[in-house]
């Protein structure tokens, strides 16, 4: 009893020295209708924008917390690209929340 209360406590300990992590808390059908936008590239399987060309990545079954914190960094103007930035500029923290956790939980 003694070694299982010592080592939960040496466990608790431990993690308070972790770095705090949020976790993505949307509502994937609000989402889903937030995303329509960003489907027109996102949603086209292997899509090539033609001026400048580039890969656009596919953001189905991605991590909803990189997705929050990409958007919040193009809305910031600490990721260069202006499409996403103008994107992202209107977004509220609740947009991109949900629009993460709906993208999350996709598989395209």
């Amino acid at each position: 009893m003694k070694t299982t209360y010592l080592s939960a406590l040496v466990l608790l300990a431990s993690a308070s020295t972790l770095p705090h992590v949020s976790l993505a808390a949307g509502d994937a059908t609000a989402g889903k209708a937030k995303a329509a936008t960003c489907m027109g590239c996102h949603g086209v399987p292997s899509y090539n924008n033609v001026y400048p060309t580039y890969h656009v990545p596919r953001l189905g079954g991605q991590h909803a917390q990189y997705l929050v914190s990409a958007l919040q960094a193009y809305k910031a103007g600490q990721r260069s690209h202006k499409t996403m930035q103008a994107q992202a500029s209107s977004l509220s923290d609740q947009d991109m929340e949900d629009i993460a956790v709906f993208f999350a939980n996709t598989g395209k």
